[in-house]
């Protein structure tokens, strides 16, 4: 499965995540968007962000669209 590209993701998204305690068991994290970690277009194993509550993994699936504010 080919992850989603940052400019796909947006503030305020719901995702799934990986986390990196989880990346061997593959469990998902569902959560909001709140910031942007990677910096470039694309990335191998997903882009990193922040969700809200400070949860940091890599995208895997976005469920819903957010609006950047």
């Amino acid at each position: 499965m080919k992850e989603p590209a940052r400019d796909l993701i947006k503030i305020g998204a719901t995702v799934l995540v990986v986390q990196k305690q989880d990346q061997r068991s593959g469990r998902l994290t569902e959560g909001v968007v709140e910031k942007i970690l990677t910096k470039s277009a694309q990335h191998p194993h997903g882009i990193k962000v922040m969700l809200e509550g400070g949860i940091v993994g890599r995208v895997k699936e976005i469920k819903t669209l957010g609006n950047e504010t």
